[in-house]
């Protein structure tokens, strides 16, 4: 019981040093642009990245399936899997913003710039976009702590309090596995 409980504390303290270096990450990322060596190009990866948050999603629906018919080894390979595929979408997602230029919703000239007549041709959708985006953005960066902790509540044996934290967890997490594809495909007419 104290070894578990030391291996708890352990992992609760690396989650909170891996959720900090990646909020310091997210939040360079807009701000530092690393250049890319010539002829290189990372303009494939929005569309990589809505892939692995839409199969996110999938793996996500399976381990609820999973788990409400008590198969709890495929729950167990369904959760690696989602967390394997966040990993691999949030290296990816923080090597493009620190090397791409920002693309702005509305920006049909790709200028960097919104002008007045752009603004005007998306109208309200950009409000839409937004909001969407802000949600997203939000909730992830929320969410990402507790889906460690959810994790390692299951990982160390103490079921009940996983059951707890995932009922709430699981609906945050699908819905910022949904909303990446859907504010990608948003987005897509203005990319470069």
């Amino acid at each position: 019981m104290e070894q578990n409980l030391q291996l708890t504390k352990r992992l609760n303290t690396a989650a909170w040093i891996l959720t900090g270096a990646v909020l310091l990450l997210v939040g360079l990322m807009r701000r530092v642009k690393i250049p890319l060596p010539e002829n290189w190009d990372f303009s494939f990866l929005p569309p990589f990245h809505a892939t692995v948050n839409a199969l996110t999603a999938v793996v996500l629906l399976a381990a609820f399936y999973f788990i409400k018919q008590k198969n709890i080894k495929a729950h167990r390979r369904a959760i690696y899997l989602a967390i394997g595929l966040s990993v691999l979408f949030l290296l990816s997602y923080v090597a493009y913003h620190f090397t791409t230029p920002e693309t702005l919703y509305g920006d049909l000239d790709h200028d960097g710039v919104l002008s007045p007549e752009e603004l005007a041709a998306v109208g309200s959708s950009r409000t839409w976009y937004l909001v969407l985006l802000l949600t997203h953005i939000v909730l992830a960066a929320l969410i990402f702590p507790f889906i460690l902790f959810t994790f390692i509540r299951a990982y160390t044996g103490q079921y009940e309090r996983h059951r707890k934290m995932a009922r709430w967890v699981f609906p945050i997490w699908l819905y910022v596995a949904i909303t990446g594809p859907v504010a990608y495909y948003m987005l897509m007419p203005y990319y470069p």
